[in-house]
Order: structure tokens, then sequence, then C-alpha cells
């Protein structure tokens, strides 16, 4: 599956920006009893410094979804992770994030490496289920962290 796949036009009859696919981890303490899960803090750019997201970023073209959440994760945190189950939003489809971008989540638990703030994070923290919704989330993951909140209950 490519990352872009080009809309006709956008709601205005101008030529609209191509969907990309954005993928990210719910990084859990384990897969079969999660009880925390890994939250990370921004540094970059400056307009996201200090906001809390899922780990991830957008998958190239002629990337799959999940080599690029591999690839992601080994280069923001240097781990390696076995994923999970996708958490999807409650339409059953990706989340959508910003008007050109829409988020694929799964659960996934580190199997190798140890993680560390490598790329464009300040700070990692393992943070409690019930403690989730008390950090500064990016605006667009809020829904994704209820909705894991309750999908790790």
């Amino acid at each position: 599956m490519s990352g872009a796949a080009p809309d006709a036009e956008a709601a205005d009859g101008t030529a609209a920006q191509p969907r990309r696919l954005v993928v990210a981890a719910a990084i859990v303490d384990s897969l079969d009893r999660p009880t925390s899960m890994l939250c990370a803090r921004r540094s970059a750019p400056a307009a996201l410094a200090g906001k809390w997201e899922l780990p991830g970023g957008k998958v190239e073209p002629e990337e799959s979804p999940v080599a690029a959440l591999h690839r992601e994760l080994a280069e923001e945190l240097g781990v390696q992770v076995r994923l999970g189950p996708q958490v999807p939003a409650d339409d059953g489809a990706d989340w959508p994030i910003l008007d050109h971008l829409r988020m694929r989540v799964w659960l996934a638990e580190i199997t190798d490496g140890a993680a560390a703030p490598l790329q464009d994070h300040a700070e990692l923290r393992w943070v409690g289920r019930e403690a989730l919704e008390d950090l500064d989330w990016l605006e667009p993951d809020r829904p994704i962290v209820r909705a894991l909140r309750d999908a790790t209950a």
C-alpha cells in the first residue's frame, strides 16, 4: 500500500492534497495485560513542542504501513516491537488527524532495545492507563488516547 492516495478535488473545486497515512504505536508494558503506555513529548517542530503524542510517522511511497511503523520506532526510539491489534476509529477506519492525514494505530510491546528520545522527542514517560488523559496531548491524538484507555481496560 502506498502512503499517498490522491483525492480528486477539494470541496472548493481546487486540486486536493494527496491523503497521507501516518502510523503510530501505543507501546504498552504488556500486550497480554497492559497497565501502562509509553508516551512521547515532542521537541520539534516548534508549533508542537511540549505536546504529547504516540510515536510513529508518515508512511513513505511504496512502503507498507507496518514497515513504516517499525522504521519510525527504530529511528525515533531505538526499539523493535511486536505488534498487537490495531485500534480503529469508531467507524472502523483510520483516525482522521488533519484534512489530508489519517492515522493507523497499533498496540505494541517492546521486544528489543531500551526506549530513548532519539528524534523529535524531549521526553518519554510510562503512564498508567488511568492517568493518560492528564497529559497535554496533541489535539488529534486525544480521541485516540481515550479509545486506547478503554481498549486496554
